[in-house]
Order: structure tokens, then C-alpha cells, then sequence
């Protein structure tokens, strides 16, 4: 049997993220301006990677029906400057086009500007369904060498979506999430009480949770409660449910071992081969899907390169 798949050497063993507290705003303009405030922020105190929520570029109240892909395109763009004048890593939720379909997504933006990553939400709530199609894929990339993967929102009730990427080598969840309740449910939901702690710690790795917060139109609301959790399921930084705030933490790489996900690829056997046989498989699909939404981020109808 060949040996699990290890994390690639990461050029330092801390990563200083970032985790994005954001009331949107009710225009991609708005957003977008918050979006480069907050980076700043973030790069100021020296975060390496700083993710935002779920749709942070239009917010998740937005009328999907009247998106168009060329005011999106420029705006990822200008994102895209963003990261490369600050000089750090950028994962933005947002919508995000692929043909005529519509997708609930991550984009991931390294030091340079340059779109890495593209993760598209598979797991759908019925809100999602009224407008995104669902994606076909996990999500496995590198950020500054170190393996990391994305859940969105809804998705962290499906534990195969982060222990496979953890299995091919995620030491970091990136989780953006942008929730929608009633406001006596969302002011209840608090200190860290959604199971993402237990998902740190069965995988052994660390957990970078950005929400929302405050009203999303309709009467709805949003729980904020952004989160930086410790592979020992120790919250590290633990947002309120009232404001726009910034989360920052240095994650000591040496103690996201992965440490269950590498034991599960050894025994019990009989699950062992199967999960083995996967691994090949989310990697050609995590490169398929990047090239798919590479082709729409890059096209010049209506858009403008950055």
C-alpha cells in the first residue's frame, strides 16, 4: 500500500489569516468598497490570507435575476488588483458565471492578483436553487505552499466535502458563510455553538469561518459569529453577533497534522481502498472546474482584464 499523501513544505510553519466579519452593502460598488477597506485592514496587521464571506461581492439578499456577468467580471477584477497591491491572498464568496449558469462560489486571488482557485457550492439550499446551478466538485489548492480546501455555507453538514481534501493533503477550511434567519433565531446563535469545532477536530486542522452579520433584507438576518478554530477544537478567535469586525491569527502549521483523515486512508481496509481511489479523482476535477471558471474570469466580451 503506497503511503498517504502528505502537505506540501509550506515556506514558513505560521500563517497568519484573516477572517472577515462584513455587513454587506446593498450594491456591488458598496461591497466592493468594504471588500478593499477590509483588506487593508487585514494586510496592516500582516495576514497572509484573508477570506470574506459567502457572495461578499453583491451580498446573499441580492436579485440574482438581475446579474449580469460583465459588472461581476470587472468587479472580481478589481479584487484581483486588490490582492496584488497589498500583496496578500484574497478568498472572496461570490457569485460567479460559467456560460449562461450561475454559480454560488469562492475565488481565491494569490499575492500577484492571479485567480488560483475557484470553488463552486455543491450543496444547494433552496434559496441557492431559486438561482445557482450546483457545482460538481471539491475544493484543493495552495496558498504561500500550504494545502488548504473550501466549504460554503450550508455545506458544513456534508463531512466528506472537507475529509477528502483533508485526506489530500488540507491543513486549513476556509469556511465563508452568509446566513439568513429571523432575527430573534439569528441573535441566538452564539459562542460557537455549530458544530464547526467538531469538524476541526475530527480532521485534526484548523477552521477560518467568515459570516455575515445584521440584516439581509426581508426581514432576515445574519449571525455573524465568525470563528478561527485550533485542530483541538479550541476557538482561537471568536467573533459577536452585532458587528462588522475583523478576525486576525497566526496558525501554527505543525499542529494541523491531519492526523484522523491519514489514519481512515490505512484502516479500516475495506474503506481504506475505496477512499484511496478518490484522491486521483478530486484532483483532475478540482483542475477541471478551475480551467471551466478560468475561461469566464479571463474572457474580454464585457469585461476588462486586470
Amino acid at each position: 500500500m503506497s503511503p498517504p499523501p502528505r502537505p506540501e513544505s509550506p515556506a514558513s510553519p505560521r500563517l497568519r489569516v484573516a477572517a472577515v466579519q462584513m455587513r454587506f452593502a446593498d450594491s456591488i460598488a458598496g461591497n466592493l468598497e468594504q471588500i478593499e477597506q477590509a483588506a487593508i485592514t487585514a494586510a496592516d496587521a500582516g495576514a497572509d490570507a484573508v477570506l470574506f464571506p459567502e457572495c461578499a461581492t453583491t451580498g446573499y439578499a441580492f436579485d440574482f435575476s438581475t446579474l449580469k456577468p460583465a459588472p461581476l467580471r470587472n468587479g472580481l477584477h478589481d479584487v484581483a488588483a486588490i490582492a496584488a497591491r497589498l500583496r496578500v491572498n484574497l478568498l472572496v464568496g461570490s457569485p460567479i458565471f460559467a456560460g449562461r449558469r450561475l454559480f454560488n462560489g469562492l475565488l481565491v486571488f494569490d499575492r500577484t492578483g492571479r485567480l488560483i482557485h475557484t470553488y463552486a457550492k455543491c450543496q444547494l439550499t433552496e434559496s441557492d436553487r431559486q438561482w445557482f446551478t450546483p457545482g460538481n466538485g471539491i475544493s484543493l489548492f495552495s496558498l504561500d505552499g500550504v494545502p488548504a480546501t473550501v466549504i460554503i455555507c450550508h455545506e458544513r453538514r456534508y463531512p466528506e466535502l472537507v475529509r477528502l481534501p483533508v485526506m489530500a493533503g488540507a491543513q486549513i477550511v476556509f469556511h465563508p458563510n452568509a446566513g439568513m434567519d429571523a432575527e430573534e433565531v439569528s441573535r441566538a446563535k452564539r459562542k460557537g455553538r455549530d458544530g464547526i469545532p467538531v469538524r476541526a477536530f475530527e480532521n485534526a486542522v484548523y477552521y477560518v469561518f467568515a459570516n455575515s452579520v445584521g440584516p439581509q433584507g426581508g426581514g432576515k438576518w445574519s449571525a455573524g459569529d465568525s470563528k478561527i478554530v485550533a485542530p483541538d477544537a479550541t476557538f482561537l478567535q471568536l467573533a459577536d453577533n452585532r458587528r462588522a469586525m475583523i478576525l486576525v491569527h497566526d496558525l501554527d502549521l505543525s499542529q494541523a497534522t491531519r492526523k484522523y483523515a491519514i489514519d481512515s486512508l490505512n484502516h479500516p481496509r475495506i474503506l481504506a481502498k475505496h477512499w484511496r481511489r478518490m484522491l486521483p479523482e478530486l484532483r483532475r476535477q478540482v483542475s477541471e472546474v478551475d480551467r471551466t471558471f478560468q475561461r469566464w474570469y479571463d474572457s474580454s466580451s464585457g469585461g476588462r482584464r486586470s
